[in-house]
């Protein structure tokens, strides 16, 4: 397994929207294996392949509090959602910054596992949200974009600021 390299917003590569995994296979199964150490190491609860420039509909996460509760879901798609709350949720591509995000409350989602099988499940809560946030991703969105553009945009200068002077630092 190995740590892969996590883009940070405003990369650009970061919008592109994934395509769906053709066959889940031995470089599928390491490519998962691989997001699991990334995302535990960062540390988060949930990571989509996008975000470390892969664009292939694939995400992890686990939002247990004693990270045993690992799932995986390929070309996951949303089939229903109903209800609405407001969460705060922060994100590894926005490091540091956590915001009230509006979400359904309760979704099902179909997709396939890491044995290339399909399910759906039912989910809420913070289950529900991260899996709606990761796939936000695959589609090439991220948090930010649900918040005001004046928002976003001194978000973002304050980000690039902060970006520049590690970059001058390093």
């Amino acid at each position: 397994m190995s740590l892969l390299k996590i883009l940070e917003y405003p990369h650009p590569r970061l919008r592109i929207k994934a395509v769906p995994v053709a066959a889940v296979n031995d470089t599928i199964r390491q490519l998962v294996d691989d997001l699991f150490e990334t995302m535990y190491a960062a540390p988060g609860i949930g990571l989509a392949a996008t975000q470390v420039d892969v664009h292939q509909r694939l995400l992890v996460l686990d939002v247990s509090d004693d990270q045993n509760e690992s799932m995986c879901f390929i070309n996951p798609e949303i089939i229903a959602r109903d209800g609405a709350e407001i969460t705060e949720e922060g994100c590894l591509s926005v490091p540091g910054v956590y915001e009230g995000i509006e979400r359904a409350q309760h979704i099902r989602v179909r997709a396939l596992g890491r044995d290339g099988n399909s399910f759906e499940m039912d989910a809420e809560g913070l289950l529900a949200v991260c899996i709606q946030h990761e796939i936000d991703h695959l589609d090439g969105k991220l948090f930010v974009d649900y918040l005001s553009e004046l928002k976003r945009q001194r978000l973002k200068k304050k980000i690039v600021k902060a970006q520049k002077q590690t970059s001058v630092t390093a």
